[in-house]
């Protein structure tokens, strides 16, 4: 229980600064800081495409995949709720994919990948276990890639951002897959390729905590 309320905490946070502020550095630092605050409890996902990654990697359990996603998603739409409530009148202008549906997908599944990738490296990874920079490296690439790719898809790289986003309008409801299928396909050639690389790098058993 003690994991899943620390990815609910740490995901919901992530998601409230994402739909009140928008900004790329508040993002990657509120990211960073949950996870140093809950890296050792829950592993600090805060990301279904994440927690599919290190699904695959062998660092998770399916049961807790499965839970961790679901948490994830209800925190998410908590936060966005909270956030809405925030705004009250002020409209929250709809992000136009038109013409760009293929460029906002390549840019969600490559900020996914990069995101997924840089958290099996950094935080799975026995080459750099017991590292104390893994939180700022994790927050970083969200921050590089939301400013690489934010103007045109919007920058989510995490289904649960993406179903906040769309609860606040920020996301049009009719663009939600491109979010779904990019990101958790990024996360999937993530950990494809981090098993690729680190073939000796056999996972030891899942994190199982309170």
């Amino acid at each position: 229980m003690k994991r899943y309320i620390t990815e609910f905490i740490g995901t919901f946070f992530l998601v409230l600064v994402v739909a009140l502020t928008g900004n790329a550095a508040a993002i990657g630092v509120i990211l960073m800081v949950m996870i140093f605050a809950g890296g050792h409890i829950s592993g600090a996902h805060y990301n279904p495409a994440v927690t599919l990654a290190v699904l695959i990697r062998g660092k998770v359990t399916s049961q807790d995949a499965i839970i961790y996603m679901a948490v994830q998603i209800i925190a998410a739409i908590v936060a966005a709720l909270v956030a809405q409530w925030y705004m009250g009148d002020m409209a929250v202008a709809t992000m136009d994919l038109t013409g760009k549906v293929a460029k906002a997908f390549i840019g969600e599944l490559i900020g996914t990948f990069a995101l997924a990738y840089v958290v099996l490296n950094v935080a799975t990874s026995k080459g750099t276990t017991g590292n104390s920079f893994y939180g700022l490296a994790i927050g970083l690439t969200v921050f590089a890639m939301a400013s690489t790719f934010g103007a045109v898809s919007g920058g989510a790289f995490n289904p649960a951002v993406a179903v906040g986003a769309t609860v606040v309008k920020a996301f049009a409801f009719k663009n939600i897959w491109i979010y779904l299928v990019a990101c958790f396909g990024g996360g999937l050639l993530a950990a494809m390729v981090f098993n690729y690389i680190n073939e000796d790098d056999k996972p030891v058993p899942p994190l199982q905590k309170g």
